[in-house]
């Protein structure tokens, strides 16, 4: 026979001690000059459950102010819940960290394993059911932040100690295919960009090809063109269906644009200004918002056009091919230059007199420009597959937790 699940509020699976429920130090006990760049005795912060990572960061404690605070301290198989920021995140204390205590925005709980068992309750602690309770709780409160008298209040429920083990690896499982597809997109990512800085700077060649390269001017090789002001197009203007896209930076997503969620306007707003009626192969930059978001247009199915914050950029007399000047403005070549813009202070805005100015290296020849650009496209195409792969097993993980997690479907 299948045992039923218990359902209980949340200190009742911890064990029978005052410190199982503790959130860490305050200011007067943890002071900044209290804390050491290097040393044995670890203080461990909400950054470490949000990597789940426990060898990152640098704040330690000497010895002698670690005892004073060792009610603080964590150890192997405690859970962990970020208390500021992104509340409710949480993570399990491996074996293998330095010793050390948590600060004040982390709460420790530490479980009575003959009824819970750690690994299940942290997929429990992330599962929506819960996150909702967290979040309801947390509305009207002083401040925003999880609290521990909170989280005495959530509720929880369990199957049987051989159940909740199953349930566990079964999710571990799909998550250990998660990291590792994510390690494997990080490590495309990282050769990607490598690649990336040596081709459009002329660090590296392909074979074949040993013209010149040529320092150019974007003002003085390109067609620079935005919607200005005076045409004054207003958030009210946009609709969800109508005549024209209208593309606006927000719908900029991995280097060209997001068809499916965009807003469209009327055709006398497409008609307006001929400049910005928007082309495939056609370059666009943001201006602002988050300066300098590039995508190049591809796959336009009807008439498009720009709001303000964003500029078409096109070759004159065919100077360059578009798809290989994306990648400039995607390195740091770019990079550079809008930091030289900023000197030291955040870019609220791009200018079109500043973006005339920006020079960069490029091969005189197209067939060149068209082999980098090429070999560049097909390790983002490789990347976006393995993306794709990864939200999959992400639904599927979130499916399994809906059922698993709920008794739905039982593994007893």
């Amino acid at each position: 026979m299948v045992s039923k699940w218990t359902k209980e509020q949340l200190p009742n699976v911890l064990i029978d001690q005052k410190s199982a429920m503790k959130i860490g130090p305050f200011g007067s006990q943890l002071k900044k000059e209290l804390l050491q760049k290097r040393g044995n005795y670890r203080v461990y912060g909400q950054e470490n459950v949000y990597k789940n990572d426990f060898s990152f960061g640098d704040r330690y404690l000497s010895k002698e102010k670690f005892e004073g605070l060792k009610s603080s301290e964590i150890c192997s198989n405690d859970i962990v819940i970020s208390t500021m920021g992104t509340i409710g995140h949480c993570a399990i204390v491996p074996s293998n960290i330095l010793p050390g205590i948590m600060d004040s925005h982390l709460i420790r709980l530490r479980l009575d394993n003959k009824k819970v068992n750690h690994l299940f309750l942290k997929y429990i602690l992330q599962s929506e059911s819960i996150q909702n309770q967290i979040k309801k709780m947390s509305v009207g409160g002083i401040m925003d932040g999880l609290s521990t008298s909170i989280i005495k209040q959530i509720e929880i429920s369990y199957p049987s100690i051989n159940e909740q083990k199953n349930i566990a690896e079964s999710l571990s499982d799909i998550d250990q295919l998660i990291n590792s597809l994510s390690e494997l997109i990080k490590k495309k990512e990282s050769i990607k960009n490598a690649f990336l800085e040596n081709l459009v700077t002329g660090a590296r060649r392909f074979k074949g090809f040993d013209g010149e390269w040529e320092n150019i001017n974007l003002g003085g090789t390109s067609l620079l063109k935005a919607r200005i002001g005076w045409q004054g197009l207003t958030t009210s203007e946009y609709l969800e269906s109508g005549f024209s896209y209208l593309i606006t930076g927000t719908d900029f997503k991995k280097g060209t644009i997001n068809w499916k969620d965009i807003h469209f306007v009327e055709k006398h707003r497409y008609d307006q200004d001929k400049n910005i009626q928007v082309k495939d192969d056609d370059l666009l930059l943001t201006k602002d918002g988050t300066i300098g978001k590039v995508a190049l247009v591809k796959n336009l199915n009807k008439p498009a056009t720009l709001n303000s914050g964003v500029f078409v950029i096109r070759p004159i007399k065919n100077k360059y091919l578009t798809e290989y000047v994306y990648y400039v403005l995607t390195s740091s070549v770019f990079r550079t230059f809008l930091n030289k813009l900023a000197a030291g202070s955040t870019i609220s805005h791009l200018y079109q007199k500043d973006l005339t100015n920006f020079e960069f290296f490029l091969p005189s020849s197209l067939k060149e420009q068209k082999a980098v650009a090429t070999i560049l496209s097909d390790i983002d195409k490789e990347i976006f597959k393995l993306e794709e792969k990864l939200e999959k097993y992400k639904k599927i993980k979130q499916g399994m937790m809906e059922q698993l997690l709920t008794g739905k479907i039982r593994l007893a």
